[in-house]
């Protein structure tokens, strides 16, 4: 990864939907239409939860400082995040690890963890926020991401640049019994659940890596994925 690259400032097979956000004025329009329709729901999000919901904050199964250092041929070490992007985000709970594999690869895991989403701490997708700070998003789109078992789940596959650097981003939203890469659904589900099961507890894991060729990039995001995945469920409540 590149010094200095996404995790300095922002604080998951072939492709199902993928687009290049370059090339078209019909692709900006629908950028801007997404972002309308997620604030939309994202207002209705909180009034419902400010409404109905009074359910207790879901914690953690165990912190996430304890998650694994070592993960197949990658060993961890922390990447400091200062505290006021921490307030920012409004976590509970988060990881953020730099993970090299011996062979001058980096990968970047961070996860947010939000017992509770009803007073204004709700999660910020990296395709609103990266841009925010600086990030050019050049392509978007979503892969299967195939686990042992015959087991299967849908991340987002972003990649954003900056100057020279450029960084794939694979991300989803997993909690409640759920994996979800579409933030419209994630909304619904929330909104869903904070009726039926007076729970909002979410957690947010994103892996990136610098983008050295479309293909060694993903295969690097999609093998560090599947060593992540598995452990996820020792955390994250159902």
């Amino acid at each position: 990864m590149q010094s200095g690259g996404v995790a300095d400032e922002a604080v998951g097979c072939p492709p199902l939907s993928t687009f290049d956000l370059r090339r078209s004025t019909s692709s900006d329009r629908s950028v801007r239409t997404r972002i309308w329709i997620t604030a939309a729901l994202l207002a209705v999000a909180i009034a419902v939860l400010h409404g109905v919901s009074r359910g207790e904050r879901v914690p953690l199964r165990q912190p996430l400082g304890v998650f694994p250092f070592r993960l197949g041929e990658w060993t961890g070490r922390q990447w400091p995040v200062e505290p006021r992007l921490l307030a920012a985000a409004g976590v509970d709970d988060s990881l953020s690890r730099y993970y090299a594999d011996g062979r001058g690869n980096l990968v970047e895991l961070y996860i947010g963890y939000y017992r509770s989403q009803r007073n204004g701490d709700v999660i910020h997708s990296p395709r609103n926020c990266l841009p925010a700070t600086g990030w050019e998003p050049l392509r978007a789109g979503r892969l299967r991401l195939d686990l042992a078992g015959g087991k299967s789940i849908v991340v987002n596959d972003y990649t954003v640049a900056k100057g020279l650097d450029r960084e794939r981003v694979f991300y989803w939203y997993q909690a409640r019994g759920r994996v979800v890469a579409s933030e419209y659904w994630g909304k619904v589900w929330l909104v869903a659940d904070a009726i039926t099961r007076d729970r909002t507890d979410c957690a947010l894991v994103r892996i990136m890596t610098a983008e050295t060729g479309e293909q060694e990039s993903r295969a690097r995001l999609l093998e560090f994925a599947r060593l992540v995945y598995p452990h996820l469920g020792e955390f994250v409540p159902d």
